[in-house]
């Protein structure tokens, strides 16, 4: 049985090149960054030298950026951090309604401590509307947090106008775009990003690594104590492999950024145009307009997302629910709720989302499964 993987928005697999990147870094080069000797002094240039992938990439200065354990780390670091440093007695943040639970989460503890916190709506597409933001913000406003897609539907927020919004303001714009980066060129200095999350292992790097961009200037408060490792923000010895990973899997992204859109979006086209188009038992979740062109989400009229996700697996197709991290939840997506979308589509969302290795023959082979699958259901109406 042919295994079809649709699920590059949870975990993408590792690049051959990344890996051949990391070998040396799990066998000869074993060194610690710190140590002063020849072997540490090699990993501490790796660790750098992706640091400059990194930043490259982003066209910012390598000294801005510091490696996390990925997503949420960062996203903690950035929010935590950036408080704890500049606004300890408190402040007003302000947030939107479909934000991973990373940023939700980080959020909410933050206003169990004292904070106010303003929750932003969405419209149906999933967007939030800056007038919105605008009618938000306070004179005590201190952050502002948007991420730059949407881990689920794909929608892609008004960063740029945001982050206009929240410099002439005076506040500090955090942005996740740990779904964005693989297939957005994101700038933080042209877009007014004070801080940035992006994590590897959606852009075919290895898991358990990311790195936060922080403006030149900004000032966070670390997480942990120990040592002065990554600009004293993260102590703790250096996952070089990974650093040395995650760094060339920016490099080829850089590299082979427009052919990996292009290609996701003819198959993100050819999925919308085999199964939902015009039939009235699948429903679009967000929109084809303004979205990631590897995520594409609709619903299933009758059918619970468990029993899709089952009977697809069973045909060797995996996609999802939703985002990864809301796995085994028994609510539905917090998303979907938030763009208003009608229960009787809010329990049967199904996420797709391509890959590099993914063909068309691929994709017709699942528009075909998901219309048997549920040929029964509509028979027996």
């Amino acid at each position: 049985m042919e295994r079809i993987y649709l699920d590059h928005a949870a975990a993408t697999p590792i690049d051959r090149r990344v890996l051949d990147a990391m070998m040396p870094y799990l066998t000869t080069a074993f060194g610690n960054p710190s140590s002063l000797h020849y072997f540490g002094q090699e990993a501490r240039a790796a660790v750098q030298r992706a640091r400059q992938q990194v930043a490259h990439c982003l066209g910012v200065a390598a000294a801005d950026i510091v490696f996390t354990s990925g997503g949420t780390e960062g996203d903690n670091l950035a929010i935590r951090g950036y408080l704890r440093a500049n606004f300890p007695q408190g402040g007003h943040l302000i947030t939107t309604a479909v934000e991973h639970q990373a940023v939700l989460h980080t959020f909410e503890a933050m206003a169990r401590q004292g904070y106010s916190l303003t929750v932003l709506p969405v419209d149906a597409a999933g967007r939030v509307r800056i007038d919105d933001v605008a009618a938000a913000i306070r004179d005590d406003t201190v952050l502002i947090s948007c991420m730059y897609a949407n881990n689920e539907t794909g929608t892609i927020q008004p960063i740029r106008a945001i982050g206009e919004l929240a410099a002439a303001k005076g506040i500090a714009f955090h942005v996740d775009a740990v779904q964005a980066f693989g297939y957005v060129p994101i700038q933080p200095l042209a877009e007014h990003i004070d801080l940035l999350t992006l994590c590897s292992h959606k852009i075919y790097g290895p898991k358990g690594i990311g790195a936060l961009y922080i403006r030149h200037g900004l000032q966070l408060t670390s997480e942990a104590y120990g040592g002065p490792q990554e600009h004293r923000l993260r102590a703790g010895t250096e996952n070089v492999a990974a650093i040395v990973g995650f760094g060339e899997a920016v490099a080829l992204l850089e590299a082979e950024r427009p052919q990996r859109i292009a290609a996701a979006a003819q198959l993100k086209q050819r999925f919308y145009d085999g199964l939902i188009k015009g039939d009235a038992r699948f429903r679009l979740n967000g929109t084809l307009e303004g979205s990631l062109p590897n995520i594409i989400d609709f619903s299933v009229d009758g059918m619970e997302s468990p029993i899709v996700l089952i009977a697809l697996d069973m045909q060797g197709i995996a996609v999802s629910a939703g985002s990864a991290c809301e796995a085994g939840a028994v609510e539905p997506s917090h998303v979907l709720r938030a763009m208003g979308v009608d229960e009787k589509w809010l329990r049967s969302s199904i996420r797709v989302s391509f890959g590099t290795e993914n063909t068309p023959d691929q994709i017709d082979t699942v528009v075909q499964a998901l219309q048997q699958i549920l040929d029964p259901v509509t028979k027996r109406r």
